[in-house]
């Protein structure tokens, strides 16, 4: 171990400081759930970065992620021609809505099946349990927490029935886990950036998203303590169903639907976002320009990326990197909230690839990476949960930017752990 890897752990304890001091009740912090979502971190971390056999677990899983991807491109290539590939004869290059989105599609299809088929179910229901039985959470948030991994913003579904009962604690819970995590349905758009320089970026994200579950719990729990008694707190309840079909081949067709609209959510949410950000940079550039020449005499051309950068560089100081990553790691997470984590791993995959960031930099920040934790995810959260138990909407929109707050914590969480236990061990990134 180095240095840096202290200097993770010490920034791991300056994240949970930070949790607590913007806390809405710091005198009933659940210390004990804390302590266990802490221990939680560091066996997973050693499990994952430390243990040989774990890394043939990763293999598998990476493996099976990019057997998925290659599927879905063979229905890309169908569809699209040339236009799928971003290399060889008759390509016209990378593009992203006929090379990436449609994998997005293909996984919602295995998703949707393996949900239909009783998997999926199994699984996060022992997650749940697990959860529940853990970090002593109510059986609802727990239940919530797990489906994150798998099912994303749809999440919410399997807790309907709880959301209008649900203390602000459980919905904060619900929110942060919600936001510090992934879906597996959008698992290949982040893998196919990374593919090239990081060959076992799959299994990397999915050890990511298991971070992230004790992560979200710590932060969310300490950010906004419970100071009620929710009505799940004996066990973990039976989820509503995810998929309504009764033929597998009802399953496939739905999720296919679903993936449809997922992938055309995001061209649209990148289409939005970009555009408006442009426009502010236009605005804020022109009036930074005009402030830096008439009263300073020196050309200031502000833009929102470069705002962001200044505001999250004292966090990513929390993540152990080597000071000259420091700029890149602040320009990724400040974009990251405004330009969503698709753009920010297409940059980190830019500055991998031009050897910008070393090893351990770009292992910390793939694992800091992971997260819907944006502004426009938070909309959607938040939206879509209001639309669900519209007697809460009051609650939700209190806690909106507080559980982007906490998420991001989270996910800084997630990195730094990574921090502490990565130290350049073989057989990790490729």
């Amino acid at each position: 171990m180095t240095l840096l890897n202290l200097y993770s752990l010490a920034g791991c304890a300056v994240l949970l400081l930070l949790a607590w001091l913007t806390s809405t009740n710091r005198k009933n912090v659940p210390w004990r759930t804390i302590a266990s979502g802490c221990l939680a971190l560091a066996l997973l971390g050693a499990i994952i970065f430390w243990l040989p056999a774990f890394r043939q677990v990763l293999l598998v899983l990476n493996a099976a992620v990019n057997l998925t991807i290659a599927a879905a491109a063979e229905g890309a290539r169908f569809l699209f021609g040339p236009l799928a590939s971003s290399t060889g004869e008759g390509s016209l290059g990378p593009i992203l809505a006929f090379q990436v989105l449609p994998a997005v599609v293909f996984f919602s299809v295995v998703t949707a099946w393996l949900y239909h088929v009783g998997f999926l179910p199994w699984l996060v229901r022992w997650t749940a349990v697990i959860v529940h039985r853990s970090f002593q959470l109510s059986g609802a948030e727990a239940l919530s927490t797990a489906s994150n991994a798998f099912l994303g913003v749809e999440s919410t579904l399997v807790v309907r029935p709880f959301l209008a009962e649900m203390t602000r604690s459980e919905l904060m819970m619900v929110l942060t886990a919600g936001l510090a995590s992934i879906a597996s349905t959008v698992l290949a758009l982040y893998v196919t950036f990374l593919q090239s320089t990081f060959p076992y970026i799959a299994g990397h994200l999915i050890s990511a998203s298991v971070l992230s579950i004790p992560s979200a719990v710590i932060i969310s729990k300490t950010v906004v303590p419970e100071d009620d008694t929710p009505v799940t707190m004996g066990s973990v309840p039976a989820s509503k169903t995810y998929v309504e079909t009764r033929h597998w081949m009802g399953s496939i067709i739905w999720g296919a639907n679903e993936g449809v609209k997922l992938g055309v959510g995001i061209g649209a949410l990148l289409i939005g976002m970009l555009g408006l950000v442009a426009l502010l940079d236009l605005m804020l550039g022109g009036a930074s320009s005009w402030v830096g020449s008439r009263l300073f005499s020196i050309d200031i051309r502000w833009t929102i990326q470069s705002v962001l950068q200044v505001i999250a560089y004292p966090l990513i100081l929390c993540l152990g990197l080597a000071p000259s990553e420091w700029a890149a790691a602040a320009k990724l997470i400040g974009e990251r909230w405004v330009l969503t984590e698709v753009i920010a791993y297409q940059d980190l995959a830019a500055l991998a690839a031009s050897g910008q960031l070393s090893p351990r930099g770009l292992m910390v920040l793939s694992y800091a990476l992971c997260g819907f934790t944006h502004v426009a995810s938070v909309a959607i959260f938040v939206g879509g949960t209001a639309a669900l138990a519209p007697s809460r909407r009051d609650d939700l929109a209190a806690l909106s930017w507080r559980s982007l707050w906490a998420a991001t914590l989270a996910t800084l969480l997630t990195g730094a752990v990574a921090g502490v236990f990565y130290y350049g061990q073989e057989g990790l990134i490729r």
